[in-house]
C-alpha cells in the first residue's frame, strides 16, 4: 500500500502545474495565468491586463491600412450583410491566390464561454493563450479540411474581440497556418483597440 501511495505521488508530483484544457492532454500552464473551472473542465486564462471597451466601435476600423497591406488586404472593409454575434466586417484577400479572408467581430460574450461555457462545441478544439497579455483562446475544427481558425480575445468583461481566419481557395492552408492568421489579425485589432481606449 504505501508502494502505491508513493506511485501516485510521483505521478501526481510529475503533473504539477498542468492542466487538462485540450481534451485530455496535459499540457504546462503559462506563468501568470489564471485557472477558470466550470464543472469538469478547467482552461487556464491569463487575467485580463485592463478593461477595454468594444461597445459602439466598427470592426473595420480596428484594422489600419498598413495592417490590411500586411495581411494582404486588396478590397475596402465591408460590413458584414449579416452580423454574426454582433458587428463583423470582412476584408477580402482575392487579388491573387492563394485567396483567403477575414472576419473581424465584436461580440457581447466572456470570452470563457467558447471554452467553459454555452458557446463551447464539443465539435471545436479550444486551445488557452494570451493576445497582447490578454486572455484568448483559438478555436478550429480539429479534423477534416481545414478551412478556418478564430482567435477571440477577452478584452473587457462581457466583451470578445474575434478574429476569423478562412481561405477561399481549397486547401491553401494548413490549420496552423490559419490559426497564426487568425493569431495576427487579432493582435493587429487589438493594438487599434487599446490605442483608442
Amino acid at each position: 500500500m504505501l508502494v502505491f501511495g508513493g506511485v501516485l505521488t510521483l505521478a501526481l508530483a510529475g503533473c504539477a502545474g498542468c492542466t487538462s484544457g485540450t481534451g485530455g492532454q496535459a499540457f504546462p500552464n503559462e506563468p501568470g495565468l489564471a485557472s477558470v473551472t466550470q464543472g469538469a473542465k478547467a482552461s487556464a486564462l491569463p487575467d485580463r491586463p485592463a478593461e477595454l471597451t468594444l461597445r459602439g466601435v466598427d470592426p473595420c476600423t480596428l484594422i489600419t491600412a498598413p495592417q490590411l497591406d500586411q495581411l494582404k488586404i486588396n478590397s475596402q472593409p465591408r460590413k458584414a450583410a449579416e452580423e454574426i454575434d454582433g458587428p463583423t466586417c470582412v476584408l477580402d484577400s482575392d487579388a491573387a491566390e492563394p485567396f483567403h479572408a477575414y472576419h473581424v467581430r465584436a461580440v457581447s460574450a466572456d470570452v470563457e464561454e467558447w471554452f467553459t461555457g454555452k458557446r463551447r462545441k464539443n465539435s471545436m478544439t479550444t486551445e488557452p493563450k494570451a493576445v497582447g497579455g490578454f486572455p484568448a483562446i483559438t478555436s478550429y475544427r480539429g479534423s477534416g479540411t481545414p478551412a478556418d481558425c478564430e482567435t477571440l480575445i477577452g478584452v473587457g468583461k462581457g466583451q470578445t474581440l474575434v478574429a476569423q481566419a478562412f481561405t477561399v481557395t481549397p486547401g491553401a492552408f494548413t490549420m496552423p497556418q490559419l490559426c497564426e492568421m487568425s493569431a495576427r489579425a487579432a493582435e493587429m485589432a487589438l493594438q487599434t483597440l487599446k490605442a483608442r481606449n
